[in-house]
């Protein structure tokens, strides 16, 4: 993935799950995080559309989990929030007139597939409550 997204969500996610009957505010949530809550809303407004968060607006506002974290899988999480492949991005201009280059994006999208598969396989056996409860 290349980037913060998953750490970020997961953060927020177990934050929520600590914190089960308050709604939690971006500002809170990302004095957490240390980063500015701009990154948060993002992030909550991917998890809220996947259905894992539930949010409200206003001066009672803030966001809470949309289910118990025992039934929010790791895959999921990573499914609501993943922009890239795993391994990274290919190059787009190879040589076509290189027996590698001509044909390397090819081979390396069967990698990727199955890197991602074997990603998703392993973050699926994992709850968000398993991940949650290393903090307790």
């Amino acid at each position: 993935m290349n980037n913060t997204r998953f750490a970020t969500a997961i953060h927020i996610l177990t934050l929520l799950d600590h914190n089960p009957q308050v709604w939690l505010t971006s500002e809170w949530i990302a004095g957490s995080i240390n980063v500015n809550p701009v990154v948060v809303r993002k992030e909550l407004g991917a998890l809220q559309e996947a259905g894992l968060v539930i949010s409200r607006k206003g001066k009672e506002g803030g966001s809470m989990l949309a289910k118990e974290s025992v039934d929010i899988s790791l895959d999921t999480i990573y499914d609501a929030v993943r922009n890239a492949e795993v391994l990274g991005r290919k190059n787009q201009h190879t040589n076509p007139l290189c027996p590698v280059g001509k044909q390397i994006n090819e081979k390396l999208d069967d990698l990727f597939v199955e890197t991602d598969r074997l990603l998703k396989h392993f973050l699926a056996g994992k709850t968000l409550r398993d991940f949650s409860q290393q903090f307790e």
